[in-house]
């Protein structure tokens, strides 16, 4: 077994690709748009020459060494912490959640343990077990902090009700009782210095590794390998037969300026009745360069139709018996694996998705090695 193919080219498939070409397979990596790197790709912009993330913001960060370790062979990261703001009636405020969040918005001078016993007086004592992401909030925030930050902004990023939602996806929002506005608690946090795009560029750099684009790759294209690895939508891969799975898609619009538009990287906005969920100003994402003008990208979420660019998975509740039968047809496939985060329809950081591809591979080497069956899923894509 030597020859391989990999469709998509965004971190999942070009961190196969490279493992499973320095172990001396030929591997061909196929994306149907113009460029490499998927959703992390990175461009300058020729107006302002500024680097953009072209399809939203990407912020690295990881506790796991060896994910960072093999990135740091592609290219220097520049650190980076995300201080993330949110306007809200007027207001701006600290996120996540913090002891100044907390203080500027009840217009109080309240001491860590005086803001946590505060919070708990606030939180509804009623809700035992949260079925939902409004319950959860409710339970832990209390309604005036909730109906702020989370039920305007969740209601435009999702399209649904917050009550629609699995209580699971609050937990990844944190709330802090100091006045660290960190918003992530890893180890290793930054940007690549000259862009995804140029990671990835240097990761597919391999004497054993054929790069395609613009070519959608069709299932009489598989036959000429002996194995493929689809990290594209997997209800696309099996023809929609069971229905399409709920994606969300984002819009932009793109403004440029000259001088400093929010002063922040990232400006969020809670209120319902403002139609984009965030604004992204790009140059702060690189405070290392200096540029007079600037470039944002208003952000507006909508469902997604399968003609375009899918970002994340809702995994609604009541998708689950939908994604089995999924599952299970895709399991019937032969000499095919469904990786990242459309072909397992999860939601995942980039460093998980390097780790589950670093993984995948090692699977893989392994199996053939021992000739064994090669897994159609390298983790259970019902987690």
């Amino acid at each position: 077994m030597k020859k391989i193919l990999v469709i998509g080219a965004g971190f999942s498939g070009s961190t196969i690709a490279h493992k499973l070409a320095l172990n001396g397979y030929q591997v061909v990596v196929s994306d149907a748009r113009s460029h490499i790197a998927g959703n992390c790709y990175s461009e300058k912009d020729e107006k302002t020459g500024i680097t953009v993330h072209k399809y939203g913001a990407h912020i690295f960060h990881t506790d796991n060494h060896e994910v960072w370790e093999f990135l740091n062979n592609f290219g220097e990261f520049m650190p980076y912490i995300n201080r993330v703001k949110s306007t809200v009636k007027g207001k701006v405020y600290s996120l996540p959640i913090n002891l100044h969040t907390i203080n500027q918005f009840f217009n109080t001078a309240k001491s860590p343990q005086e803001a946590r016993d505060f919070v708990l007086s606030l939180a509804d004592a009623s809700i035992a077990t949260p079925e939902n992401f409004e319950q959860q909030a409710l339970k832990f925030l209390g309604k005036d902090l909730y109906e702020a930050f989370f039920r305007g902004y969740t209601k435009k990023q999702w399209g649904i009700s917050p009550t629609d939602l699995p209580a699971s996806i609050l937990k990844r929002l944190p709330v802090r009782f100091s006045y660290d506005d960190n918003y992530f608690n890893h180890k290793y946090q930054g940007i690549p210095k000259h862009g995804y795009t140029s990671l990835i560029e240097r990761m597919l750099d391999h004497d054993l590794i054929q790069v395609v684009l613009n070519r959608k790759i069709t299932r009489n294209d598989i036959n000429e390998f002996d194995h493929t690895f689809y990290s594209g939508p997997i209800d696309e891969w099996l023809s929609y037969s069971e229905g399409s799975l709920g994606y969300r898609t984002l819009d932009f619009e793109v403004i440029r300026k000259n001088g400093d538009y929010q002063g922040c990287a990232v400006m969020n906005y809670g209120d319902e009745e403002v139609p984009y969920t965030r604004i992204v100003e790009h140059k702060h994402f690189a405070p290392w360069e200096e540029h007079e003008k600037t470039i944002v990208y208003k952000e507006y979420s909508r469902s997604c139709g399968q003609n375009d660019v899918p970002y994340y998975p809702i995994r609604l509740v009541n998708e689950q018996a939908q994604l089995k039968k999924y599952i299970e047809l895709a399991k019937q496939e032969e000499r095919i694996s469904f990786i990242g985060r459309l072909g397992t329809y999860r939601y995942l950081d980039m460093d998980v998705t390097i780790a589950e591809a670093l993984d995948a591979a090692s699977q893989f080497i392994r199996a053939v090695q021992e000739n064994k069956k090669i897994p159609t899923f390298f983790v259970d894509p019902l987690k």
